[in-house]
Parts: C-alpha cells; sequence; structure tokens
C-alpha cells in the first residue's frame, strides 16, 4: 500500500475547520496508521496599504483540503464522514490521487518543504537597489538574513559608506 495525497472537497470557508475536525477524528478513532498530513493549501501575498507592506495568507484552491493518506474502507469512511467536507475529488465514488508531480508542486508552492529563498545571496556581491528611497544605488552586501529575507547593503552616499537595510524585493544583483 503507498500513500497518496487525495484532494477533499469541503464546504466554503469551512478548510480550516475541516482540518481541525479531521485530525481530532484521526487521533480519537486510532487512523494515524492510515491518514498523515492534512493540508490547506495556502500562499502568502503581500499586500502594500498606506506604503506598508502587511503579508497575509490566501487560499489556493478554496473549498478544497489535501490529505495524504493510504485509500482503504475505513479511512476513506473517517474522512467522508467529516463534518464539512462534501466528498473526494474524483470519478463517481471512486477517489483519484494527485499524481506525485502536482502533490509536489504544491507543497512547493506552499513553501512547506523548501525555504522562501528566491534568490541566492552572497556577502560581497554587487547589487542595485531597484526600488524605495535607495532606487538606482550600487551597493556592496555586508549581510544576509534568509530567514528575515533581508540584507545590509553598504551603499556610498556623500563620500563614505552607509548600511542600509533592505528587503531581497528591493535588490537585484549586478552582473
Amino acid at each position: 500500500m503507498i500513500k497518496k495525497w487525495y484532494v477533499v472537497h469541503t464546504y466554503a470557508g469551512y478548510e480550516n475547520k475541516v482540518k481541525a475536525n479531521l485530525e481530532k477524528r484521526i487521533d480519537s478513532m486510532g487512523m494515524e496508521e492510515k491518514i498523515f498530513r492534512i493540508l490547506v493549501p495556502m500562499e502568502d501575498e503581500v499586500e502594500i496599504k498606506d506604503g506598508k507592506k502587511k503579508i497575509s495568507k490566501r487560499k489556493v484552491f478554496p473549498g478544497y483540503v489535501l490529505v495524504e493518506m493510504f485509500m482503504t474502507d475505513d479511512s476513506w469512511y473517517v474522512v467522508r464522514n467529516t463534518p464539512g467536507v462534501t466528498g473526494f475529488v474524483g470519478s463517481g465514488s471512486k477517489p483519484i490521487p494527485l499524481n506525485d508531480d502536482e502533490a509536489r508542486q504544491i507543497i512547493r508552492q506552499m513553501g512547506v518543504d523548501e525555504p522562501r529563498t528566491r534568490i541566492i545571496l552572497s556577502v560581497g556581491e554587487n547589487v542595485r537597489v531597484i526600488s524605495g528611497p535607495f532606487e538606482n544605488f550600487i551597493g556592496i552586501i555586508e549581510d544576509v538574513s534568509t530567514e528575515k529575507q533581508k540584507v545590509r547593503v553598504l551603499i556610498s552616499m556623500f563620500g563614505r559608506e552607509t548600511p542600509v537595510e533592505l528587503d531581497f524585493s528591493q535588490i537585484e544583483k549586478t552582473s
């Protein structure tokens, strides 16, 4: 038996409630050996309001939850009869699992298994500031904080090096 990712259809807006209900049912019914991970596919959405950047989570597939499980009659029953679940995605009454590439792509998009960093930066590299008050300045990376997605860049202003903290999204590498 191979564990696969299945897509479960839920009532709109009940995705997180279904996840919580299903986790309780798995625990109370002893299904930990057959039902593994439950994901509500989300992604970060950056909003800029009044000049302030706000990051919020957005559901990628509203009305759907992903469940990693062994498909057996009893695991199907537990998931299918969880409050808020309207059914599995598939043809007729037979659930169809996601293929491995689809599942990997969705999980990668959520950043569950991989860090969010999109550019690889090193101390000593030259970068150009592409937005903000220092736009078009060229500087040298002094420090990189992958967790915070920020860099400290030394920019030459008024004849002296000035350290400036910038988001990854505010810079680009120069050749």
